[in-house]
């Protein structure tokens, strides 16, 4: 009487976390990641500050203030039309358009912490109130969208 032994030899496994968790780790070392640690983070987040703002002025736009902080929230670029109104751009990348994307990632409570800081620029600044606009610069692969107008003071008027 003959018996079988079994070999113990790998089997595919029916969660496939560990095989995307090995692939992962095979590719990641090949693949940059722009936003993967704080401090390499805020260098490409003024790289692309920087290009959002050389795109406004090629548009006519002139440089009032850049990365305008207060309590509340913080403006990346404050622009003047040359009408004189004033445009605070919020300025957004991703690396993937996963979840809706880098536009879509200035959400309402974003939109209240942009507004708060405007009321601040605004309070500190000669005390006149010129028009004002909230524009987005969404840069997805690279790829540049301006959204003129993205949202109004009035949209998040519950808490600003």
């Amino acid at each position: 009487m003959t018996r079988k032994t079994q070999t113990h030899e790998t089997r595919p496994t029916l969660c496939h976390a560990d095989a995307r968790a090995r692939e992962r780790t095979r590719d990641g070392a090949g693949r940059p990641n722009n936003f993967s640690d704080g401090a390499r983070s805020k260098i490409v987040g003024a790289a692309f500050e920087t290009r959002a703002m050389t795109f406004l002025q090629r548009q006519r736009l002139r440089f009032v203030a850049r990365n305008v902080v207060c309590r509340g929230g913080e403006i990346d670029l404050v622009m003047s039309e040359p009408d004189g109104a004033l445009v605070f751009v919020e300025v957004r990348a991703r690396a993937q358009s996963r979840y809706g994307g880098a536009a879509a990632s200035v959400a309402w409570r974003k939109q209240q912490r942009i507004v708060r800081a405007a009321q601040h620029f605004l309070s500190a600044h000669d005390g006149a109130m010129p028009a004002c606009r909230f524009d987005v610069i969404a840069f997805e692969r690279g790829r540049l969208l301006w959204l003129r107008d993205a949202f109004r003071a009035d949209d998040c008027a519950g808490d600003c």
